[in-house]
Formats: C-alpha cells, sequence, structure tokens
C-alpha cells in the first residue's frame, strides 16, 4: 500500500469507529465491560466513553506514530526501500485493533460469544503478516528486531530476519490451534511469540558472534 492510501484507511477506520462509538453511546450502560479473561468471562470494566473510544484513540495514535518515526530514522532511507510493506504493517495492526474495537461494542450491545475464539484469528492473521514482512524488511531503528547486533551488520539483520519470519508465521499457525482448546488458547498464543521473540535475539547474538560488525570492514 501507498502512504497516502494507508493515510486513508486509516482515517476512514477512525471515523467510522468514532461514529459506531457515538451511535451505541446513548444505547449503553453507564460501565461496560472491558476486559475477558482466559475462560472468556469479563473480568474488567470501565466507563462507557473509554469502552466506546478508547480504543479508536489508540489506534490513531500508534498509527500516526509509526507514520512519524521513519522522518527520525538515522536509516530511513532503508525503510523507503520497503515502504509499502511497512505502510501494509500499519494497516494490519489499525484493522485490528478496529476488529476488537467492533467485538467489545457488540458484545456490550447485547450480542455475547466467546470472545477469545473471535480473536484468536486476526490475532494470528497479524501474526503472519509480520512474519511474511520480516524477510523484506531492511535495517531501521523502529520495526523489526532491532538488537545492538542486527543494527552494526546488515548480514546479521537479514540472517535473522530470515528466521525471525519463518518463526513469526509458524507462531500464527500454532496460536489458532488455540480456538479448538478455549482454556489454553492463552498459551498457545503467548508461549510460541515469546519463543520467536527471545530466540531472534539470541539468534542475532550468534550470527554476530560469527560475522562480527559491518563497522569494522
Amino acid at each position: 500500500m501507498t502512504t497516502k492510501q494507508t493515510i486513508l484507511l486509516v482515517t476512514v477506520i477512525f471515523v467510522v469507529s468514532i461514529g459506531i462509538g457515538a451511535y451505541f453511546y446513548p444505547l449503553l450502560p453507564d460501565m461496560v465491560a472491558s476486559h475477558w479473561g482466559m475462560n472468556g468471562e469479563v473480568n474488567g470494566y470501565m466507563s462507557k466513553f473509554w469502552g466506546l473510544f478508547l480504543l479508536p484513540i489508540i489506534m490513531i495514535f500508534i498509527s500516526a506514530l509509526l507514520f512519524w518515526l521513519p522522518t527520525i530514522d538515522p536509516l530511513k532511507e532503508n525503510v523507503e526501500q520497503f515502504r509499502k510493506l511497512y505502510n501494509s504493517v500499519i494497516a494490519g495492526i489499525v484493522v485490528f485493533l478496529f476488529y476488537i474495537h467492533l467485538l467489545t461494542v457488540f458484545w456490550n450491545a447485547g450480542y455475547h460469544f466467546d470472545m477469545g475464539k473471535m480473536v484468536v484469528p486476526p490475532l494470528a492473521l497479524l501474526f503472519y503478516l509480520l512474519g511474511s514482512a520480516m524477510p523484506k524488511m531492511k535495517q531501521n531503528w523502529f520495526m523489526g528486531i532491532r538488537t545492538p547486533w542486527t543494527l552494526e551488520s546488515e548480514r546479521v539483520w537479514s540472517e535473522t530476519h530470515t528466521l525471525a519470519g519463518k518463526l513469526f508465521r509458524a507462531s500464527a499457525i500454532i496460536s489458532i490451534v488455540g480456538i479448538f482448546f478455549p482454556e489454553y488458547a492463552f498459551w498457545f498464543i503467548i508461549v510460541p511469540i515469546l519463543v520467536s521473540s527471545f530466540g531472534s535475539v539470541i539468534y542475532s547474538y550468534v550470527l554476530f558472534q560469527k560475522y562480527g560488525s559491518d563497522k569494522k570492514k
């Protein structure tokens, strides 16, 4: 996606989110469900203003931050090399938050469902999107596996992100299994992604010990 297309998408989703919140505001009680436990039961509430508008605010803040960060990145020219992919990641995050916003609104409007089962598939898709994007990312300071070792060597960065991409895609597939074991869904999501993240960091260190820094060459 181009930057203009992504900005337009984010803007439309934000406006629609605010519109949905405004429509449901007079229809909901003063306190609304805002958090669900691993068993699918509600275990957290907040005022309906924040319940209806917090996620849209977070959505626009995160997207604005991600649009701005490349402008201050010392390696901003690298970001431009995978800018369409970078924009797609922003779009994926915003669409995911919008989906969670819809689930929250409709649940509080009386359309009850298993929140865990509804969240797992799009979360897995987001992991898979990140995994697919990683091998194509160039060195930068704000997206990807940013360790002292990947930022010191393009080869370490490249090989680390090749592995990370495979691990994140595998994590996405494993997380889907959680749908069939609701009581363990949280663990099917969090354990693979933590293993993938820490494994990628450790791998970057091992590669750096093997190849060293580009700055010494």
